[in-house]
């Protein structure tokens, strides 16, 4: 099967030759034509500017008027120089054919012009003409050699289709398993590949094969490029590193035969690792509905033919890389040419604790840090977010003079990565302090009489250069995968106590709560289209996720008259959610504006700070001593009669991370932006 394939092969190539020397000529010959005509068409544009032939019976009019400096007497012509130029400023002659005038020397030496006939030789005219013409052609060649250089990534002149992978030989990668955190299951299914390159035999013994390939699969940020090249610094074979978009260049052809020469060169190396980053830059399916790209589309058939020609006995992997898997091409899913899906996906809370202790180990920190609290904090964060975090709290550490880095330090660089720094010398009228103050504290007011809503770690109205004028910090007591209905629905109240607030106490809005309003359609929408959260509709499914690990925008799948009704329900929530919000701030009036008085005078207050002074209006005694973990943890829920029943105060706010309100998954910060 294998000498079939070779020979098919062979035959397809024009019987062993390969096609980018083909190609690579007739660009040559191209190329040489066209610089040809253009150093002809240059020479004769030359010549009509600078001289002109006339007649002989003019040129002896010009002896007889005295309007010749100069005359040049050769075999074939004669060259004339006047004594005025028609064209001012440069060098202008004029030429006849030569006559056999016996009488020329006579008017000459009458007329007092100097005149000379040169010696030629037809060889020395020959050789001037050539060197005037392949001059400006090893030129353009030269010129055309280091541009092909620049394209084909060093490969001269002929180099367009050479392969741009960067090669890493052996422990050159510097980055091992020990160097990846957070992505245990990812990093369990690459240590049998490992293994497999270390001991074949083990498993070629029983009759497995080598997987061909496998795809890294998962949202931006997560480390898919290194657990790459964890794997070739655990195997200590070369690593082929390159992205998808190195094979594409402005020639066709170039891409396809890019892959080959990759392919060669791994066969070389073997056993080795080719890793293909960004993969869907070439991978995208086939589809002639809307027009294809050819180029695209022969790297495409190149990579697969590759693939599926690659000798299993060479130990040769290919990884790929991609956060789309959804735009790949299914032939190149398939088994047999990526075998593997390893799904590289957002950390959970153990995995980010871990993740931070990797980026912490060579930053010093002191007593009081305690990086479960941060990881907690950031739900939803990558591993490229929390190595940020751990960079910019050391450098707000030696900003601030400390030889170490606080916790302080560290929660302050959540919010520098989130939100922005802060702008201090921005300066807000009196009256829109107010309204800022009021709408924040509306949102953690709000969620802290709910029962089913997160605790508050900040309040503050500090703008921040991201655009935010204020927002509100929530920490959650656990990591959560799930959501009941209950707990969706405090969070729309959450989102919308920012505007009630503003219409209690102000009698009008204003557009600090566009960006809660954004979020909360988006929650409402999820419950009735994809969550099944509606009476309405109930459990039917009307949306689609694409872009899954991207954007998570969701698109629906009904008629119009369905989508229609979809807006009216998702309308009537929000209108729900906001009139239970205005009638809980409508009841805790006076918590409201002692609250905010004081976060306008301070600026920034802590959760602690908030639930004190809430307590101390609304007459709640101390937690008592049984309740000091609750009160650790920010969840210290007091009950009160209310006419449906009991509910819970306590200092709790959305968490709008973990929750399926972020499709994103960013870090639990809302943020209300004025625009």
């Amino acid at each position: 099967m294998d000498e079939n394939r070779n020979q098919n092969r062979n035959s397809n190539n024009g019987g062993g030759k390969d096609p980018r020397n083909r190609q690579s000529i007739l660009i040559f010959l191209i190329v040489t034509l066209v610089a040809m005509l253009a150093i002809s068409s240059f020479k004769g544009l030359l010549g009509t500017s600078t001289s002109k032939e006339i007649t002989y019976d003019e040129f002896v009019k010009m002896l007889d008027e005295g309007k010749v400096e100069k005359v040049e007497v050769t075999n074939k012509r004669v060259n004339i120089t006047p004594k005025e130029s028609p064209l001012p400023g440069a060098e202008f002659t004029y030429f006849t054919g030569y006559f056999p005038d016996y009488d020329l020397q006579v008017r000459l030496e009458k007329a007092g012009v100097e005149y000379s006939t040169p010696i030629e030789s037809a060889a020395s005219a020959w050789i001037f003409e050539l060197v005037s013409i392949m001059l400006p052609l090893l030129l353009v060649w030269v010129i055309f050699g280091l541009v092909m250089r620049k394209m084909g990534g060093g490969g001269g002149l002929m180099g367009v289709g050479k392969s741009k992978a960067r090669v890493y030989m052996d422990k050159e990668t510097g980055v091992t398993f020990k160097d990846v955190a957070g992505e245990e299951e990812a990093k369990e299914s690459l240590q049998e590949v490992v293994d497999f390159l270390h001991n074949p035999r083990k498993y070629t013994a029983i009759g497995a094969k080598l997987p061909k390939g496998a795809l890294l699969v998962g949202p931006p940020g997560t480390g898919k490029t290194l657990l790459a090249k964890a794997v070739a610094g655990e195997a200590h074979v070369p690593f082929f590193s390159l992205s998808g978009s190195d094979f594409v260049e402005m020639f066709v052809g170039v891409g396809a035969s890019r892959v080959r020469d990759l392919f060669e060169e791994a066969k070389k190396n073997s056993p080795c690792i080719i890793f293909i980053d960004e993969i869907d830059a070439i991978g995208k399916s086939r589809d002639s509905r809307f027009g294809g790209n050819d180029e695209r589309e022969q790297t495409l058939n190149q990579l697969l033919a590759e693939m599926d020609g690659f000798d299993s006995s060479k130990a040769c992997l290919v990884l790929g890389a991609t956060n789309r898997p959804e735009v790949l091409d299914q032939a190149l899913l398939r088994p047999g040419r990526f075998d593997r899906r390893v799904i590289v996906d957002k950390p959970d809370l153990k995995g980010r604790v871990d993740i931070l202790k990797v980026h912490a180990k060579n930053v010093l920190l002191d007593e009081t840090v305690d990086l479960d609290a941060i990881a907690l904090a950031t739900s939803g964060a990558v591993g490229s977010d929390l190595a940020n975090m751990i960079n910019e709290a050391a450098i707000l550490a030696v900003k601030n003079g400390r030889k170490a880095v606080s916790q302080k330090d560290l929660f302050e660089a959540v919010e520098v990565v989130l939100v922005g720094k802060e702008k201090k010398d921005r300066i807000m009228s009196k009256e829109e302090r107010r309204i800022v103050s009021y709408h924040e504290v509306g949102h953690a007011l709000v969620s802290a009489l709910q029962k089913d809503s997160e605790p508050v770690q900040k309040i503050t109205i500090v703008p921040r250069t991201m655009g935010a004028l204020g927002y509100v910090m929530h920490v959650p007591e656990e990591e959560k995968y799930l959501n009941t209905k209950k707990e969706i629905q405090a969070m729309l109240v959450g989102y919308l106590g920012g505007r009630a607030a503003e219409e209690i106490v102000f009698d009008t809005v204003t557009t600090g709560a566009a960006n809660d309003i954004e979020q909360a359609t988006r929650v409402a929408r999820a419950m009735v289209t994809q969550y099944g959260m509606s009476e309405k509709f109930g459990l039917m499914g009307l949306a689609t996720q694409e872009n899954e690990y991207l954007s998570n925008r969701a698109v629906l799948n009904c008629g119009e008259a369905t989508a229609a009704e979809v807006d009216q329900e998702v309308m009537r929530i929000l209108k729900e959610a906001y009139e239970e919000a205005k009638r809980l701030l409508s009841e805790n009036r006076e918590v409201m504006d002692k609250i905010a008085e004081f976060l306008i005078e301070k600026e920034t207050i802590t959760g602690k700070e908030f639930m004190r002074i809430f307590r101390e209006i609304k007459g709640i005694p101390v937690p008592q001593e049984d309740n000091k973990e609750k009160e650790k943890s920010g969840r210290i829920r007091e009950r009160r009669e209310t006419g449906d029943g009991q509910e819970a105060a306590g200092e709790s706010l959305t968490d709008t991370a973990a929750k399926t309100g972020n499709p994103e998954g960013k870090p639990e910060i809302i943020v209300e932006e004025v625009k």
